[in-house]
């Protein structure tokens, strides 16, 4: 049997694969379990700086599986609802992870696959891969936080339109909007992500889970909501043994070596 996801290591960078070629990696009740648990591997091990998320075959994510959503039709509004969570479910563990994760996008990425691509904290892009919120095209609305996330980066109105078309929006007009990181040549995604990958990974892990706790945060709360926070990471900060390896580094005039750190901790 097909493992819905393929795990390899490159360096202290884990890369964890969308394994559904048959189908533009379209999403399985396999996928949904798998990579909450390889999420929470990367969690408990040190040795890991940071996670790239992406698709076997030059596609990133198709969406949901037009057969099982087929089948969802004949189940109660319950049953359908457990099986929506599954997904709902995968996103929060990719939008709670503690290590940075990368999504490196190449082909598509549609519906659902849209949603899991920016519920990722950057987006490494080949500047042909196309995106769409395409769920109106068959009479279906958003789900995985699709509209949450693009409402982070473009207006009502843009928003408006992008859902109710589910027009393609190439990596270009993406990264134009501000939501695209990196924009790299066709089938560069996975090896420009790994780069960035392995140059993030190997910061302060616990600073910069903060950094993406206070991030996550940012565009929703309010200035006091933002400061306690700020303030309260701030302090935690000052007392980790990460600030104490970064001072010592700077008066020494040498680049600090949090890897070093993360293994004499281990």
């Amino acid at each position: 049997m097909r493992e819905p996801i393929l795990v390899h290591r490159e360096g202290a960078v884990l890369v964890l694969s969308n394994n559904n070629p048959g189908a533009r990696n379209a999403l399985t009740p396999e996928f949904y379990g798998a990579l909450p648990q390889a999420l929470a591997r990367a969690e408990a091990d040190p040795a890991i700086g940071a996670v790239v998320l992406t698709g076997v075959d030059g596609h990133f994510c198709a969406g949901g599986d037009l057969h099982r959503l087929a089948l969802r039709r004949t189940m109660t509004p319950a049953a359908r609802r457990v099986n929506l969570e599954g997904l709902h479910d995968l996103i929060r563990s990719i939008h709670t992870c503690s290590k940075p994760v990368i999504a490196a996008v190449e082909g598509a990425a549609a519906g659902a696959g849209l949603s899991i691509a920016l519920a990722c904290d950057l987006l490494v892009v080949a500047r042909n891969a196309s995106f769409s919120v395409a769920y109106v095209k068959v009479g279906l609305t958003p789900d995985g936080g699709a509209t949450a996330f693009l409402a982070e980066f473009v207006s009502r109105q843009v928003l408006t339109q992008l859902c109710l078309t589910g027009e393609r929006i190439s990596g270009e007009r993406l990264h134009a909007m501000g939501a695209v990181n990196t924009l790299v040549e066709p089938g560069e995604a996975l090896a420009a992500a790994i780069t960035l990958a392995t140059r993030i990974g190997a910061g302060p892990q616990r600073a910069m889970a903060r950094i993406k706790a206070l991030c996550r945060q940012a565009s929703s709360a309010t200035l006091e909501q933002q400061l306690e926070l700020e303030a309260t990471h701030m302090v935690e900060s000052m007392g980790d043994d990460e600030a104490g390896e970064g001072i010592a580094a700077f008066f020494d005039k040498r680049p600090a070596d949090f890897l070093a750190l993360r293994k004499a901790n281990q």
